[in-house]
């Protein structure tokens, strides 16, 4: 190996240590490796290489549970986004990734440049984007920092969304103080391969030039790898340097240029310079090709003057790409994207030997083992706790006779009224309508209309006549993060169990996860079980829901140093991103009842099944409303029920039998009755059962695989000849859509609930411009 010409240098190790997130056994690791004592540039490959932003060097071991292969499954974990069949000659490619610590300390930028970071994934693939989407999480919007953050992250969705022309077709928002300073950004993105070979990343060919294509390169987003590997602190006001500064306009041209360049055939390896920029971009293409990467820095297009290695090598600028090229076909490559006013250079070359070698200045910079930088990478081993955490195991005592509940002829309308009123809950119409939902002319559904959205898939050449029915991908993110917070495996499984109903109830055949771990640092014992424990939810719910995982995000130390030195852990909050197949789009139904005079039906666990273990009030919405609190232990998921649901609800849909579907998730029954009901301006007649029960687990209750559904009334018979082989599915009906626009529920023939559409709409659209003093027009 060649010697660096800068290896005399003289730096403070243990300064720099710190900087780089590494601890004195990762320099000794370094050293032996090496055969020598790093200079500083090789330092800082280690430190970002080696993040667990990069490498998973805590989660690695838990992610190898998952699984991840299928027969939709064109590409796993591993490359730059998964990718299934969808039939009629569709591919799908999606990922899902976080910008959490950037968008605390620089929301806007923070949350935009995490939108271009997703879509370069999913471009960098051959595949051209779709849609967008984006699971938020804030702190209670009480306190005006809060306000703050969100009302940047929402204008850096939308500001980069909406000029890159890529709609923002769904997501969800959720409030609890955990998040408070630490608030969770998650993108997910899709996009149809329009490249007959999935664009790989692995390097081959020695000799074949590497070619720089893009932005040029700055000093913004220094160390954000490292910077995401770290908790937040007062402090971290002073890292806004490692965020990066996007630029919606050149990534358009950039997704043009390189799905053309892509078609050409000219490239042989893709890698987007995300986290760690050159250094990963360069090390992943050449370990997963099992060859070597030579660089020189004097040729990347910079756009300022003096900067050393260290800077180039970490530098996280937005918008660029770094190919293998066919050798010979270079210059007519870098033209295409002169064309489009991007920047494109030749800048190395594959090497036979495994490494990667830098040049600055005719000088060797630095020379490193590519696989020592991105796949033989240190591992973190955590000893998992024989038993729950005792503040958690006492949690769990607390019962639903604990919560006091009112008898005889209460009036639950004001319940369901403060529920509605939650801004987990409520309407995110403010967020939805600062988002371009239409662009592009192929959403069918989007926010806030129904449990997924929808987009067209454009009929292949040869794929039928122009009349021909036409089909649609579905897609959503969910995360019960109070259940995960109580019991991470059973809040992981019913996360998985959410998303699969949410698309079930649009029509859509759940097929795939991608998955966002948002996590506190694993190195306390707690947190580490948290970690393990959802992961372990995870691959047992996509197995047992036939959704293979075909990659993600692992997010780490999302968590407040206090002033006093005490952390202030987040939630873990393990998104779940899916996607299903649409056979037809003219099928697809949302959650607002279509007619009156329908009947409506509840799917799944009955409320009165007092003896249920998959239905109750812990970790609920309502019990949170009602003590201040989160306690007890959530309900199970019974995966038979959950498949046997949804397929019910697919056949239904189909067969044209039905007008709304909907989910029951917070709030229980009563919140999904009146969502259908505010959707639609239609009213309700409902009659339920106590059976000896509490009412408000009958109307609040949450878990039970529940899907409320409301019937064509001139399809009835049809309907309840289908119900006639689901013998093992609890399915009730409970009342009738009203075209009198009431939400008027009965229990056991006693009034219980009895209130206009008007109101709870007015109380659901007008809780976010409430908190956040901004006008709201219309409901969504």
């Amino acid at each position: 190996m060649a010697q660096s010409s800068s290896v005399a240098e003289t730096f403070d190790v243990a300064a720099a240590l710190r900087q780089e997130g590494l601890t004195q056994q990762d320099y000794s690791e370094i050293q032996r490796r090496l055969g020598r004592d790093p200079n500083r540039a090789e330092l800082g490959m280690f430190g970002v290489m080696w993040s667990e932003h990069c490498c998973y060097r805590n989660s690695r071991p838990l992610l190898s549970g998952f699984p991840t292969e299928g027969p939709r499954i064109l590409v796993g974990p591993g490359e730059n986004a998964g990718v299934v069949d969808l039939g009629g000659g569709h591919r799908l490619a999606f990922k899902i990734e976080s910008h959490n610590h950037p968008s605390a300390v620089e929301p806007f930028q923070g949350a935009a440049t995490g939108v271009g970071g997703i879509l370069r994934d999913i471009f960098t693939m051959g595949a051209r984007p779709i849609a967008l989407l984006n699971a938020l999480r804030f702190g209670p919007l009480d306190d005006p920092a809060n306000v703050g953050l969100m009302q940047g992250v929402v204008a850096g969705i939308a500001h980069y969304g909406n000029c890159v022309g890529v709609p923002t077709v769904g997501g969800e928002v959720a409030f609890d103080p955990s998040y408070s300073g630490n608030p969770l950004v998650n993108a997910m993105a899709l996009g149809l391969m329009e490249t007959d070979d999935i664009v790989k990343s692995g390097a081959s060919g020695v000799g074949n030039p590497v070619v720089y294509v893009g932005s040029t390169t700055g000093r913004d987003g220094m160390g954000g790898a490292s910077f995401a590997s770290a908790e937040l602190s007062s402090a971290s006001l002073d890292d806004r340097p490692a965020v990066q500064v996007g630029d919606p306009f050149l990534e358009k041209g950039l997704i043009e240029a390189c799905l053309e360049a892509f078609q050409s055939g000219d490239v042989v390896a893709a890698q987007d310079m995300g986290a760690a920029g050159l250094t990963c971009s360069c090390s992943e293409m050449a370990a997963k090709g099992d060859v070597g990467v030579e660089l020189d820095l004097d040729k990347v297009p910079a756009r300022e003057t003096g900067m050393t290695a260290y800077e180039y090598l970490l530098s996280e600028s937005q918008e660029r790409m770094l190919f293998v090229v066919r050798a010979g076909r270079e210059q007519p490559l870098m033209e295409r994207f002169r064309r489009w006013g991007l920047q494109a250079a030749v800048v190395g070359r594959v090497l036979e030997e495994p490494v990667v070698r830098v040049l600055q200045h005719g000088q060797v910079a630095a020379e490193v083992p590519s696989r020592a930088l991105a796949e033989d990478t240190p591992i973190n081993h955590h000893e998992l706790l024989s038993e729950p955490p005792a503040d958690i195991q006492e949690l769990w005592r607390w019962s639903e006779a604990d919560l006091p509940c009112p008898s005889g002829d209460h009036d639950w309308g004001p319940e369901l009224l403060r529920l509605l009123d939650e801004p987990t809950i409520a309407s995110k119409r403010w967020v939805h309508r600062q988002y371009d939902q239409q662009v592009l002319a192929n959403t069918v559904v989007a926010s806030g209309a129904a449990d997924a959205a929808v987009v067209r898939l454009r009929p292949q050449l040869g794929e039928g006549s122009l009349d021909a029915s036409v089909r649609g991908v579905a897609a959503t993110v969910d995360c019960p993060n109070r259940w995960v917070a109580l019991d991470p495996e059973r809040g992981a499984q019913a996360a998985v169990a959410e998303a699969a109903r949410n698309l079930s109830c649009v029509g859509a055949e759940p097929l795939a996860v991608t998955d966002n771990l948002n996590f506190p640092s694993p190195e306390t014992p707690k947190g580490y079980w948290q970690l393990a424990k959802a992961c372990r939810g995870i691959s047992d719910a996509c197995r047992a829901l036939n959704t293979p995982v075909t990659g993600g995000n692992v997010s780490l130390y999302n968590e407040i140093k206090q002033d006093d030195g005490s952390l202030q852990p987040i939630h873990p909050t393990p998104v779940i991103g899916m996607v299903g197949g649409v056979d037809d789009i003219a099928t697809v139904i949302g959650l607002g009842w279509r007619q009156a005079r329908d009947p409506i039906y509840l799917i799944g666990v009955t409320p009165a099944d007092v003896e249920s273990s998959s239905l109750g009030l812990a970790g609920s919405a309502y019990q949170q409303l009602m003590t201040g609190t989160l306690a007890g232990r959530p309900p199970l998921t019974h995966f038979p029920m959950e498949l046997a649901a949804g397929s019910l609800v697919r056949h239904a849909i189909a067969s044209g039998l039905l007008g709304s579907a909907h989910d029951c998730s917070d709030g229980g029954l009563c919140v999904a009755l009146a969502e259908s009901c505010i959707a639609s301006g239609l009213g309700i007649e409902i009659d339920l059962s106590v059976a000896g029960g509490r009412v408000d687990r009958v109307l609040f209750a949450e878990g039970g695989s529940r899907i409320v559904v409301s019937v064509r009334a001139d399809r009835v018979g049809q309907w309840e000849a289908l119900l006639a082989g689901s013998h093992e599915l609890p399915i009730t009906r409970i009342g009738v859509v009203s075209e009198v626009p009431h939400l008027r529920v009965r229990v056991d023939q006693s009034s219980c609930l009895n209130l206009e559409v008007d109101q709870c709409r007015d109380v659901y659209t007008g809780s976010l411009p409430r908190r956040l003093d901004s006008p709201v027009g219309g409901a969504q």
